[in-house]
Parts: C-alpha cells; sequence; structure tokens
C-alpha cells in the first residue's frame, strides 16, 4: 500500500446510466496497463454496469466489436482482450481471503494488465497503492449515481483533469 496521503476526491453526479457511460468513455482515454480501479458501493450501485461500459468503450477503442460482459460474481475473474491491453474484471464479493487473489493471478495482473476490481475491500493489504478508486452510490433520483474518484498518487489527478476536462468542453 502507498504511504502518500490521500489527495482532494472529485465528486460527480451521475443523472443516468448513460452517463456512467459517458464517464467510463472519458475514462477510457487515460487508462492502460498497470492501471487499477477498485470499484467500491452497495449491490446495485452500478460497479457491474460501469465496468461494462469501460470494457465496451476500450473495445471499441481499439477496433474490436462489442462483447457480452457478464458479471464476474460466480467466475470471480473475467478476461478482455482490448487490443493492446488486456483488461481483467474481478468480483471478489465471494472470496473469504487476501490470498486466493494468488490463486487467481489477480496479484500478477495488476502488474501488466488494467484491472477493475468489485468488492476491492477483500484484497486487503494485496490492494495496489496507486490505484484510482471510484465509490458509487445510489443517488437522489432513481437512475442518478454518485460517484467518488479518490487517489493517492498525484498522476491521477493529471490524468483525470485530462480526462475530465474533456468532458466539460463538450458539453
Amino acid at each position: 500500500m502507498s504511504s502518500l496521503p490521500a489527495l482532494a476526491p472529485i465528486h460527480l453526479t451521475l443523472a443516468s446510466e448513460a452517463d456512467t457511460r459517458a464517464l467510463a468513455a472519458r475514462l477510457a482515454a487515460i487508462l492502460g496497463g498497470g492501471d487499477t480501479i477498485l470499484l467500491q458501493g452497495p449491490i446495485g450501485a452500478g460497479k457491474t454496469a460501469f465496468a461494462r461500459a469501460l470494457i465496451g468503450a476500450l473495445r471499441a477503442r481499439a477496433g474490436l466489436p462489442p462483447e457480452d460482459v457478464p458479471s464476474p460474481t460466480f467466475t470471480l475473474v473475467q478476461v478482455y482482450d482490448a487490443g493492446p491491453v488486456e483488461i481483467w474484471h474481478a468480483d471478489l464479493y465471494r472470496l473469504c481471503h487476501p490470498d486466493e487473489l494468488v490463486e487467481l493471478g489477480l496479484d500478477e495482473a495488476f502488474a501488466s494488465a488494467l484491472c477493475l476490481v468489485e468488492w476491492p475491500d477483500r484484497l486487503g493489504d494485496l490492494a495496489p497503492g496507486g490505484a484510482l478508486t471510484l465509490t458509487l452510490a445510489p443517488g437522489p433520483a432513481d437512475e442518478s449515481r454518485k460517484a467518488v474518484l479518490s487517489f493517492s498518487d498525484p498522476a491521477w489527478a493529471r490524468r483525470l483533469a485530462r480526462a475530465l476536462d474533456a468532458a466539460q468542453a463538450d458539453a
């Protein structure tokens, strides 16, 4: 784990699933191998919907056709090709102990793949220190979500500024 202090989180309101997909598309532009996004939030908060949108955006960016992206709740890990980057989508809800990550190979994937990890609290001390955390929670309206992007690595601040500034320029 990183000993860097947490930097100021970025708070967003996603009014609809379309806004969630748009955020995923913006982040797809700045992500690559070795990046990890820790997806936090209660059941039904939109973690898997975000992961689906991000995987779809990365595959489209690589010129690949859409692919079914099921929740990895029962398989624990699904791996996707996105051209120059391999994506590991993990749902650790059913994990009992962080040592089980070694059996999955997730600890090694952190070094080279883009890893999307739902229920990252199950990682324990194995969570990558430079990860980006996306916390999702239900918003005030039926389809809305509150999103918080938090990180301790200052590089995320610069990368996220590029992605989010581009979104505001398009608005």
